[in-house]
C-alpha cells in the first residue's frame, strides 16, 4: 500500500516543530534526529557536488561494484525506465558514481542534484534511502515527506547496501529513485534482491581470486617442509592452513599473531597475500638498546649500531608507538605537515639494512625487546618513582633533533622530571637533575636541603650565584 503523502507531510512538520509524531516510522524518526544533529537545513539544503566528472570516472574504474554493474543494469535499469525512475549506485561515503535511466527522468533528477558526483550521505543531505541505508547497513525505503529536505518530498527511493564478501564492510548502496506518483510496491524488494545478487557475484569472483592465490602461493607453504603454516589473503583471510584448523578464519596481519596454544607466528608478505609460519622453537627475541638521552648510541644484541640522527628519530617514534605506525603517520611525526611518506619509506629501507628482521612492516614496528633510556625515564615517572626517573635522566632526548615527535617527547620528559624532583623534595634526585643545567629553582632548593657538611651544598650555591649573575 502506497503511503499517503499528505499524512507524511503532517508528520514531517510536527517533527520539525518538536511535536509528537506517533505515526512516524521509527527508522525515519531516528534518521531525522541524526540529520538535524548534522545541521541539515530542511528548507535550503541541497546535495553537495563533491566530485568532478573526471574524478567520478577514476573512482568508477577502481570501485569493486564496477564488476557487478552489468548485472545491476540488466536487473534494474529496464524496470526503472518503465517506471520513470533512475538506478543509482553509490560508494560507501554516499557519493553517486552511476546514475542511469531514461532521459526524461534523468533530467528531473539532475535538477535536484540526484546525479553523479553528488554526495547523499545523511550528514550531507539528510534522510534519504541511500544515506540512511549506508548509515544503518540495511535496506531502507523513504517516501515523499519522509525525506528531511522538502525539495525531495515529490520523490520516493528504495536503497540497499552492498557488502564486501571478503571483509564484510559496506562497499556502497544500490538505489532506485523516482517521482512519488510512479512508485511501485515491489520496488523495494527488487532493489534488495539486486543488492544480494551483486554480493553473490562478488563472492564468486572472490572465490576465483582465492583459488588463483592458492595456486600461485602454494609453493611457499610447501617450502616450509612440514613446519606449521598458512597462506593468507591480502586482507588476512586464511586460504589454506597446515595442519587444518591451525588458525581461525581470519588473521590480523597488522599485529602479532598468536596461536591458541600461545605460540607466536611469523607473518611474511608475499607479492600478493601473506605466508604465515610457526617456528618449531620460538626464536629468542633480539634486544635493541637505545641510549638517546644525549648523543644517540644504540646496540642490537650487544653489537654497536651506526645510527644517523634521522635513524635515531625513527627509532624514537617506533619505541614510543610499539603497536606500529604507517608511513603517513611516521612522516607527520618526523617532519610535520611537510612530511612525505616516500621519503620515510626510503629512510626505513636504509634502517632495515642495519636492523634486519627487527624492523617489521605493515605497519612499521620493532620486533625486539626495546630498552631505551628515555623509555626507562617515562616508565619511572608513570610509576611515581621520581628518584629512579632522575637517576636515569642523563640529559635532553636527542638535543639536535627538530622532529616534532622527538621535540614533544623531549620537552615532556624534561618538564616532568623537573617538576617531579621539585615536588618530591629528595636531595639525591635534585642533585641528579641539577647535573644537566643551571636551573636556579633546582639549585636554590638543593642549597636549602643539603646539610652544611655535604660538599655538594657549596657547589650548588656557587652554581646558583653564577646562574643568577648570568
Amino acid at each position: 500500500m502506497r503511503p499517503d503523502p499528505r499524512r507524511l507531510a503532517v508528520l514531517h512538520e510536527a517533527a520539525l516543530s518538536g511535536s509528537e509524531t506517533p505515526g512516524a516510522r521509527p527508522v525515519i524518526l531516528e534518521s531525522w534526529r541524526r540529520s538535524l544533529a548534522a545541521r541539515v537545513d530542511p528548507d535550503r539544503h541541497e546535495a553537495p557536488v563533491v566530485l568532478a566528472p573526471d574524478e567520478v570516472v577514476d573512482l568508477r574504474g577502481a570501485h569493486p561494484l564496477a564488476a557487478v554493474l552489468p548485472m545491476l543494469r540488466e536487473t534494474l535499469v529496464s524496470i526503472a525506465d518503465e517506471a520513470a525512475h533512475v538506478m543509482i549506485v553509490t560508494d560507501a561515503d554516499g557519493r553517486i558514481l552511476w546514475c542511469e535511466g531514461a532521459a526524461p527522468v534523468r533530467g528531473l533528477a539532475e535538477r535536484v542534484r540526484l546525479t553523479e558526483g553528488s554526495r547523499w550521505s545523511e550528514d550531507a543531505i539528510g534522510t534519504n534511502a541511500m544515506g540512511t541505508a549506508l548509515a544503518l547497513g540495511r535496506s531502507v525505503t523513504v517516501h515523499s515527506a519522509e525525506h528531511l529536505v522538502r525539495t525531495y518530498h515529490g520523490w520516493t527511493c528504495a536503497a540497499s547496501p552492498v557488502r564486501d564478501p571478503d571483509t564484510g564492510r559496506v562497499l556502497g548502496a544500490v538505489d532506485v529513485s523516482g517521482p512519488l506518483t510512479s512508485v511501485h510496491p515491489a520496488t523495494a524488494a527488487l532493489v534488495s534482491a539486486a543488492a544480494r545478487l551483486a554480493e553473490s557475484q562478488l563472492q564468486v569472483r572472490l572465490a576465483a581470486r582465492d583459488e588463483r592465490l592458492r595456486s600461485v602461493n602454494m609453493r611457499h607453504l610447501l617450502g616450509l617442509r612440514g613446519e606449521p603454516g598458512a597462506l593468507l589473503s591480502p586482507t588476512g583471510r586464511v586460504l589454506v592452513a597446515e595442519p587444518h584448523g591451525l588458525l581461525d578464519t581470519r588473521v590480523d596481519v597488522a599485529g602479532p599473531v598468536y596461536l591458541h596454544d600461545g605460540r607466536e607466528a611469523v607473518v611474511e608478505p608475499l607479492d600478493e597475500g601473506f605466508l604465515l609460519r610457526v617456528p618449531k622453537r620460538a626464536a629468542r627475541r633480539s634486544v635493541l638498546s637505545l641510549q638517546f638521552l644525549g648523543e644517540p648510541r644504540g646496540t642490537l644484541d650487544g653489537r654497536p649500531l651506526a645510527l644517523t640522527l634521522k635513524h635515531a628519530e625513527v627509532l624514537t617514534a617506533l619505541a614510543l608507538h610499539p603497536e606500529g605506525l604507517t608511513a603517513d603517520r611516521l612522516a607527520l611525526l618526523l617532519y610535520g605537515e611537510r612530511g612525505n611518506p616516500t621519503t620515510v619509506r626510503a629512510e626505513l629501507h636504509r634502517l632495515r639494512t642495519r636492523l634486519g628482521g627487527v624492523l617489521l612492516t605493515r605497519p612499521y614496528r620493532l620486533h625486539a625487546d626495546v630498552r631505551g633510556d628515555f623509555v626507562t625515564v617515562r616508565e619511572a615517572l608513570r610509576a611515581g618513582d621520581v628518584p629512579q626517573a632522575a637517576a636515569a635522566y642523563r640529559g635532553a632526548l636527542l638535543p639536535r633533533s627538530d622532529a616534532p615527535a622527538v621535540r614533544e617527547e623531549r620537552e615532556d620528559l624534561a618538564a616532568a622530571v623537573r617538576r617531579g624532583v621539585l615536588d618530591h623534595g629528595d636531595g639525591e634526585a635534585l642533585w641528579a637533575f641539577a647535573a644537566h643545567g643551571d636551573d636556579t629553582e633546582v639549585l636554590e632548593r638543593l642549597a636549602r636541603l643539603l646539610p652544611r657538611t655535604d660538599p655538594r651544598r657549596e657547589i650548588a650555591i656557587t652554581r646558583l650565584r653564577r646562574a643568577l649573575l648570568d
